[in-house]
């Protein structure tokens, strides 16, 4: 009888969740690809979910309030938002955990470098704060937001911002200012 009685909870504690429709939490989101850890393709419609951001402009050591925000009903259990130089693919800067429904991810080995989902249950709103890090080009906020399994949108972009030093420096870091010297 205890054999039986085993076999009957194991089942249950496996199988009934996902049988019942209850929402799976093993669920992660690729720190690079910004893709989920399974087989279904990503939405192409317009994205139901919008980034907002506090600020145009940013210091280094700024701190930029992020919101992630469900258009009308649309609401989201899972999703991974991260801070990207304009044609980048490393999240720079670090997030402050400030809303129980998010957690810190860890992306190259930079503690906070994303914030993801703390559980599956429905949000319609997250909010966050993004600190600025020193030596950043023009960024933007870009998250993959998971619906449910089957609905899910990758690549949605915040409006872009711009470090306020952005006119003394180019591409490589380097002082654009030219030098005249008199001889």
């Amino acid at each position: 009888m205890k054999r039986h009685s085993f076999f009957v909870l194991l089942f249950c504690g496996i199988f009934l969740p996902g049988i019942l429709g209850f929402p799976q939490t093993n669920t992660s989101i690729d720190c690079d690809s910004l893709l989920p850890n399974y087989e279904a393709e990503p939405q192409t419609s317009a994205p139901p979910y919008i980034i907002a951001v506090s600020f145009d402009n940013f210091e280094p050591g700024n701190e930029v309030q992020v919101t992630l925000e469900a258009l009308g009903d649309a609401g989201f259990k899972g999703f991974n938002l991260q801070a990207r130089e304009i044609d980048g693919d490393v999240p720079v800067g670090t997030f402050k955990i400030t809303d129980p429904n998010t957690k810190g991810l860890q992306c190259h080995n930079m503690t906070n470098s994303a914030v993801i989902n703390a559980n599956s249950d429905v949000k319609q709103k997250v909010t966050t704060t993004w600190i600025a890090p020193h030596d950043v080009r023009e960024l933007q906020f870009i998250a993959t937001v998971v619906q449910n399994l089957e609905n899910f949108w990758v690549g949605i972009q915040s409006k872009t911002l711009t470090p306020t030093h952005s006119e003394s420096v180019n591409a490589t870091g380097k002082s654009k200012r030219k030098v005249c010297f008199s001889i």
